[in-house]
């Protein structure tokens, strides 16, 4: 089943939460809404379950409109991030209670009820109470009530959060092979990038009470539309330099770093996005551009926290361990991958392997 969202609008009073959020959602769709806290990603899902009215705008699903109909005729199901279990019952019954509510046939409830339980590898612990569980069980409980209610629909808002590391890791892979073998339409809401990079099939980036960018993860990562976007997505942060351009062939941050432009730029005021992968740090140069001020060691890489002379920060990540101590002078320069953004903030130039396309000609880059 799918779902259209037209110029969906939302405002308490005076107080305007979100401002016409546009998109389609498709059938079997794994789709992420993803942003900072107090964006109003948790309310719009709360609109598309009908729990809050909507202020503005048309919602539709499976193309009818839905705007007046009560959550329980959206033939939709919601997983929250408290899981929301009845402490005096226990998994099976967790489960079966919104089938029974409905009225079902006792058989169709058990029968749904155990291939819930298996698919969630919980059978043998359908007889424990919630407090016997650990929180990856308890998610999973509520995993399987959303699978049992066999709806097409399903809403999930933060389900992760509560969980530590390691586990968030083995959930998001469960709930993306569940969300495939059952066909799902699934909206995933989440403040991690990370969680939206790996799950999502698209993802829809909202800050500052509008939609940023909607694109697939890999559109939304190489291809940002402004710097929040560049900004929320990658780890480390991406740089984001800033430079006064005169007209000339090259973007000047610094004598050193540099990076060449294919076609003239308009001179004015710009930010210089580069990953931290596409820089490079040189400690035998005997020119140097730069202090090193802080280094972090994760095992396969290391983070280089680094001061220009010009006083801009950036971050380099270099393969491997590093033997090298706090305030030790080297070269920074980059390489020819890296995005421009205007004084706006927006982007108007992406380079990429050797190829560089203006922000207008989003297909043209995508083909390269």
């Amino acid at each position: 089943m799918s779902i259209e969202l037209q110029e969906i609008t939302k405002s308490y009073a005076d107080n305007l939460i979100l401002r016409d959020v546009s998109v389609q959602i498709q059938t079997g769709e794994f789709f992420a809404i993803v942003g900072p806290s107090g964006c109003g990603k948790s309310t719009l899902l709360r609109m598309i379950a009908g729990l809050i009215p909507i202020s503005a705008g048309v919602l539709k699903i499976d193309q009818q409109v839905a705007n007046q109909l009560p959550p329980q005729q959206r033939k939709l199901t919601m997983v929250f991030q408290n899981y929301a279990l009845f402490p005096f019952l226990n998994v099976r019954d967790n489960v079966a209670f919104g089938l029974k509510a409905r009225k079902l046939n006792p058989i169709k409830i058990e029968r749904r009820v155990s291939e819930a339980l298996k698919l969630v590898n919980l059978s043998e612990f359908a007889e424990r109470k919630p407090r016997e569980l650990s929180g990856g069980q308890r998610q999973r409980v509520a995993l399987a009530r959303a699978i049992a209610s066999d709806a097409k629909i399903c809403l999930m808002d933060e389900p992760l959060s509560n969980l530590d590391a390691q586990l968030r890791g083995k959930m998001r892979s469960e709930i993306r092979e569940l969300q495939q073998r059952l066909g799902l339409t699934l909206i995933y809401v989440t403040h991690d990038q990370i969680e939206a990079m790996t799950m999502a099939d698209r993802i829809m980036v909202l800050n500052d009470q509008q939609v940023q960018q909607i694109g697939t993860p890999t559109e939304i990562y190489q291809r940002p539309q402004n710097t929040f976007v560049a900004g929320f997505f990658g780890t480390p942060r991406i740089n984001l330099l800033s430079v006064q351009h005169a007209v000339a062939a090259d973007l000047i941050v610094d004598e050193y770093l540099k990076v060449a432009l294919k076609d003239n730029l308009p001179a004015g005021n710009y930010y210089l996005g580069i990953r931290p992968n596409d820089l490079q740090a040189d400690f035998t140069s005997p020119t140097t551009n730069a202090a090193l001020r802080n280094l972090e060691y994760l095992g396969t890489q290391s983070v280089i926290h680094a001061q220009l002379d010009n006083d801009q920060l950036v971050r380099i990540t270099v393969d491997g361990k590093l033997d090298v101590g706090l305030n030790q002078r080297l070269l920074v320069t980059a390489r020819q991958n890296f995005i421009i953004f205007n004084d706006k903030q927006q982007a108007v130039l992406f380079a990429e392997g050797g190829e560089q396309f203006g922000a207008s000609n989003q297909q043209q880059f995508q083909q390269a």
